[in-house]
């Protein structure tokens, strides 16, 4: 049996490879912590649940749904962007229920990316960004992400020939892996360079909602210019705990929406029912949930940044996001690192060449666990003994 080549030249996923490296530790009887995975483990609200429960229960949600998704939950996506930030969205030919971020970034390169042409992939960066890629053929051109730099993407050093021939460049702000975030000037030099080049923008943004010491990041869609460029894509799993339930939304560039819309409408079925409903729930919940959830990360953050400066390491403090990028000690690379962090103190942590070659030398924490065991985490990584 002959796989495909997009399969093959596709690497392995990262996170599948922690799930398995944690279930052979817990077979060796390790008390293993993860602070791998960026799941939140807060609940959804009630009042979602609830919603979502009382739309199962209807037997008009049992069919199939739309394929762009209810016109209701398209125009709470609008309001809940006009109402964040300021942004006007038609949610007729502008809003596109996803089945989550992941699957929305795949859409888009099916959409919009022919084989050969090149997509701008931060590195750092989440890895669908490449996969998804590597999926519609094309080929990741890398740019690195560069602490001296805020780790933001450096777009005059973007080769004019592969400007040219570039299709598509992902940002992510808040970024994962690193926490860093993009300023509206950066946004609209990006606005100004896909303009000039003829490049579709995609700005992954489902951290929108987690900013600490009083920061609100922004949406890309806030600078003049940029719904004539590109799309945003969020999510409702971070900020409302709605991981599992897979409901996000892609908004912006009519075009592009609906190119993407076409590629979903052969690929899948769209998002049930049920779930829409509780996710409109979610977007007219008022701020307090999420501003509770906040003072979770940020008392988690503060905890991460004290233990691991304390015992010597460069550990970044910031301003959003629920992850912590950390330099790993003198004479060690990122799996080398986080290997000893496992097999000596049974706690998992993200080496950073996972997210590609310049996140060597850094290791990822997300602040997802619950409070006594990050607290043992960070016991742990104390009495290891690294300075």
């Amino acid at each position: 049996m002959e796989l495909s080549k997009r399969v093959k030249s596709v690497p392995p996923y990262l996170f599948a490879e922690i799930n398995r490296r944690i279930a052979e530790a817990r077979k060796r009887g390790i008390d293993v912590i993860s602070l791998g995975i960026g799941d939140p483990d807060m609940p959804t609200p009630r009042p979602v649940v609830d919603e979502l429960v009382r739309a199962a229960n209807d037997p008009k949600n049992h069919q199939y749904p739309d394929y762009e998704g209810l016109f209701a939950f398209r125009e709470a996506v609008s309001k809940w962007y006009m109402k964040r930030h300021s942004v006007t969205l038609d949610p007729e030919n502008e809003v596109l229920a996803l089945i989550g971020g992941k699957e929305g970034n795949l859409h888009l390169c099916l959409a919009m990316v022919n084989p050969g042409d090149y997509t701008l992939v931060p590195v750092p960066g989440y890895t669908p960004y490449r996969t998804s890629t590597i999926f519609a053929g094309g080929e990741a051109y890398d740019l690195p992400l560069l602490e001296e730099n805020g780790f933001l993407p450096d777009l005059a050093s973007i080769p004019k020939g592969v400007a040219r021939d570039a299709k598509l460049i992902f940002v992510n702000y808040p970024n994962n892996p690193t926490g860093a975030v993009a300023s509206r000037e950066f946004y609209k030099e990006l606005v100004d360079f896909a303009g000039e080049y003829d490049i579709v923008v995609c700005s992954d943004n489902p951290y929108s909602e987690i900013g600490f010491d009083g920061y609100r990041p922004l949406s890309f869609l806030e600078v003049s210019g940029a719904k004539d460029v590109g799309v945003e894509i969020n999510s409702l799993s971070k900020p409302y705990n709605m991981t599992g339930w897979r409901i996000g939304m892609a908004v912006g560039n009519e075009e592009i929406i609906g190119a993407m819309g076409t590629v979903k409408n052969n690929t899948d079925s769209g998002v049930f029912n049920a779930v829409q409903y509780a996710g409109i729930r979610a977007l007219s919940l008022d701020d307090s949930f999420i501003q509770q959830n906040i003072q979770v990360y940020q008392r988690r953050r503060d905890l991460v940044h004290e233990t691991l400066t304390g015992i010597g390491l460069k550990c970044l403090k910031p301003k959003a996001a629920m992850y912590m990028w950390c330099r790993v000690p003198e004479g060690h690379t990122s799996a080398s690192f986080a290997t000893i962090v496992l097999e000596k103190a049974g706690v998992v942590v993200t080496p950073g060449a996972g997210y590609g070659r310049e996140g060597e030398g850094y290791f990822r924490i997300s602040l997802t666990v619950p409070d006594s065991r990050l607290s043992e985490a960070m016991e742990r990584l104390r009495n290891l003994g690294l300075r």
